[in-house]
């Protein structure tokens, strides 16, 4: 957390050093900016310098800000994304006993709207990377997908028993608490095979709060539910019910199939299954995110005249598109 500060605040210190006092007017680099005990400190001297030392990446963060701003508008989605994302820095902190304000000075913000507009800036980078991979997503995958991990919502209910322990049990009482749930599930199975309700079941003894007062009725969706879940009530027959209980990183459930819809029209479906495509292709690649911002840099013909700089940026993005890349 704290590196993702300091990260978006080496542009904000950069930039800000020109706002210290009277800014000089540039025409040839030899207007002085600093003297001391007769040393003359040129504005050339400065950018040489401040170019050697981060002056690609910092010249790189200027020109994609810009570009962003003008592909993606800071609508209430970015707002909103910001606000939450800010919110969730300063509970991170309270809860570290660290004083955000003196944190966000530290790493070069002005106040909390300074470091906001760096976060509506995160959120338009994401943006615009999602969009650079949707425009990479093919028919022929999506149709793959669509066949392979597409399937009509089941109809069901279920029964959660879960371990009774904390997260500071030793290993020896989280063993004993799995094998109590565990045995507590046989042992509802076995009354299921004599006839029991299986919503009463579920409202006397159901650790899942959210669906037990409903008789465990849910609507199983694939995606939407862990894999074990999923796959324990795919396989069950209609009106039939697990006959062991389903291990999760939950703890033990009893599932109940009652029926399964048919699989939706592709159509119907497209849109979700190339937000997915995108989610799926941005965890697997991390550097889809600078291929994005190399490529709207390209459709705006950037253009840098420093050679020096020039070199560096063309070196940082070979970096940046490598496999396994480092922060530069």
């Amino acid at each position: 957390m704290k590196k993702l500060l300091l990260c978006l605040g080496i542009c904000v210190v950069t930039l800000g050093l020109a706002g210290c006092g009277q800014a000089p007017t540039l025409k040839d680099g030899k207007e002085v900016v600093a003297e001391i005990d007769g040393k003359k400190f040129t504005a050339e001297d400065l950018y040489e310098k401040l170019k050697s030392q981060g002056g690609a990446t910092t010249l790189t963060s200027m020109i994609d800000e810009f570009i962003l701003n003008k592909e993606i508008k800071t609508d209430e989605d970015a707002e909103t994304y910001a606000e939450s994302q800010l919110e969730s820095y300063k509970a991170q902190y309270e809860n570290y006993g660290t004083d955000f304000n003196e944190a966000l000075t530290n790493a070069g913000y002005k106040d909390e709207d300074a470091f906001k507009d760096a976060l509506i800036i995160e959120y338009k980078r994401k943006t615009a990377t999602e969009n650079f991979v949707k425009e990479q997503i093919t028919d022929t995958e999506i149709e793959k997908y669509y066949e392979d991990s597409i399937y009509g919502d089941i109809e069901g209910a279920h029964i959660l028993i879960a371990p009774d322990v904390d997260d500071n049990a030793t290993d020896e009482e989280k063993e004993k608490a799995e094998k109590a749930a565990k045995e507590k599930a046989e042992k509802l199975i076995k009354e299921l095979d004599k006839g029991a309700d299986f919503a009463e079941l579920a409202k006397k003894n159901s650790d899942d709060k959210g669906t037990a007062s409903n008789g465990g009725k849910l609507t199983i969706t694939y995606g939407d539910v862990v894999d074990e879940f999923w796959e324990g009530a795919s396989k069950l027959k209609n009106k039939t019910y697990t006959k062991e209980p389903v291990k999760s990183e939950y703890g033990y459930h009893i599932i109940y199939r009652e029926s399964q819809k048919d699989k939706p029209k592709l159509k119907a479906v497209r849109d979700k299954i190339i937000d997915d495509l995108v989610e799926q292709k941005m965890s697997e690649d991390t550097t889809l995110q600078a291929q994005a911002m190399v490529e709207l840099r390209k459709k705006y013909d950037l253009k840098i005249s420093d050679d020096s700089i020039n070199k560096t940026y063309n070196e940082n993005v070979k970096k940046s598109l490598a496999k396994e890349n480092s922060s530069n």
